[in-house]
């Protein structure tokens, strides 16, 4: 009988196959994006495209590398390589380069390498290595604490080489702990607070908190219809509200009208607490703790989003449609919308797309690359070109599911929530419905750091998948 546990045989080929397919469309596309007349061989290594061939190159013989290593070097090993890759966030804080405004870059001869791309494999492998450690529980505080630690490190570092795109994706992690037990209330909470935050920046503070308020007592009087309970709450507001407005109103103070209606609700909220106490009336409690919490949150909004970039102001409010500069911070965005656009159904033809000729799109080899798909092969090239994504997608998340140890498991959901997110955002920001953050399309992208950090996150994976059966072999 055949060993169930050659290498060769169990590997998934079709994941390879879709990562081979993906990235050469994505070297096509390069080509299509930084195309030039006078430089008309696609080897050209004095081009973005000729470069990214010899990235490619690298990557797969990267990827063959990690096949022929013992999956059990990715367990033992995983918190060194870890602590390695934390070390080298902190070190090009000092020694880096920046580039774009992010000192984030080590410069090596002529290449650039960019250590936060292989924190996310890096931090895969910390986590998986942790949440299957022997005794876990996902409940305890403890465990929870060293999540959050594992997670935000790099994050903070990264955010520290001011690339605030990169340190977002590793909130991805966190769609990792509902498949191992994580209570969906975090996750209803986590929706809450990104809803809040929208509508802070969207609508003004006192139509905001009235809005909050009316929806808090809806819930009173669903969960609690007795009359008598209600209107004792209805009148604690009311009264509250009315005396700090009368205070506004009489007593002269720089602060605004808003500000008294807000100190008038939170004292209600207060007043409420405490009456839902006194009489044990556990929803009221909820509601009314859920309620100041969401009005404090609502206040700080506007201070931290004061404590953003400024082009990072711009981009979110260009996104929620607060402003308006098509010229300015939302001239990417609208250049990219229009490429798209221009392509319709079949596109204009490979190395037929004006935009990309003369350079309308910023960035249009890296963070910009749909665009250029948009434009040159229409609404059937793209189509194309997510349905491979989300068939990349879904046969992770089927491979995740058939491994039989935990650490291969989770490791292999980290890599589809890694990706997923890359692709979500990339996409989405090309067409306008994500903030520009500066984040490339896993594959596709230019860029050889992007290229080969996916390209280890995928084939550790792939390796871990391959292996799934050792155990029973004869």
């Amino acid at each position: 009988m055949p060993r169930r546990n050659n290498l060769w045989a169990n590997i998934d080929w079709v994941t390879v196959l879709l990562f081979l397919i993906l990235v050469f469309l994505g070297w096509f596309n390069i080509y299509a994006a930084v195309y030039n007349p006078e430089s008309q061989s696609i080897l050209d290594v004095s081009q973005q495209y000729g470069k990214q061939l010899i990235w490619i190159g690298a990557a797969l013989v990267i990827g063959f590398v990690i096949l022929l290593i013992e999956t059990n070097f990715y367990v033992f090993f995983a918190y060194i390589i870890y602590g390695f890759v934390v070390f080298l966030l902190i070190l090009v804080l000092f020694v880096g380069k920046e580039i774009n405004g992010a000192k984030s870059w080590f410069e090596i001869g002529g290449f650039t390498l960019q250590p936060s791309e292989f924190g996310k494999f890096a931090t895969a492998l910390a986590l998986a290595k942790y949440l299957s450690s022997f005794g876990f529980k996902l409940q305890r505080l403890k465990s929870m604490v060293l999540i959050a630690l594992i997670i935000l490190t790099p994050a903070f570092f990264i955010l520290l080489q001011n690339d605030t795109g990169s340190a977002l994706v590793y909130f991805a992690f966190v769609l990792v702990l509902f498949r191992e037990g994580l209570s969906g209330v975090i996750l209803f909470f986590g929706s809450l607070i990104a809803l809040l935050f929208v509508l802070a920046l969207v609508l003004s503070g006192m139509l905001l908190n009235i809005i909050l308020l009316s929806v808090a007592l809806l819930v009173l009087l669903i969960l609690n219809p007795r009359f008598k309970q209600f209107g004792r709450i209805l009148l604690i507001f009311t009264l509250s509200i009315g005396v700090f407005l009368g205070i506004g109103e009489v007593v002269p103070t720089k602060y605004q009208l808003s500000d008294f209606w807000v100190a008038g609700a939170l004292t209600g909220a207060v007043i409420t607490l405490i009456y839902s106490i006194r009489q044990k009336i556990r929803n009221y409690i909820l509601v009314t703790i859920i309620f100041t919490g969401s009005v404090l949150f609502s206040i700080s909004v506007n201070y931290a989003f004061d404590m953003l970039e400024a082009h990072q102001q711009v981009r979110i409010n260009e996104l929620l449609g607060i402003e308006s500069n098509p010229q300015g911070a939302g001239y990417h965005v609208n250049q990219s919308k229009i490429a798209i656009g221009s392509g319709g159904f079949w596109g204009k033809g490979y190395l037929n797309g004006t935009q990309t000729k003369f350079d309308f799109v910023p960035e249009q080899s890296t963070d910009f690359i749909f665009c250029t798909v948009g434009e040159e092969w229409g609404f059937v090239g793209t189509s194309i070109l997510i349905t491979l994504f989300l068939t990349l997608f879904v046969r992770l998340v089927y491979l995740a599911e058939r491994q039989r140890s935990g650490f291969s498991r989770i490791y292999g959901y980290s890599v589809a929530v890694i990706l997923f997110f890359h692709f979500m955002v990339n996409i989405g920001m090309t067409i306008g419905i994500m903030p520009v953050i500066g984040i490339p399309l896993p594959f596709f992208s230019y860029g050889g750091s992007s290229l080969w950090s996916f390209t280890i996150l995928l084939f550790i994976f792939i390796r871990l998948d391959a292996s799934r059966l050792d155990h029973l072999s004869s």
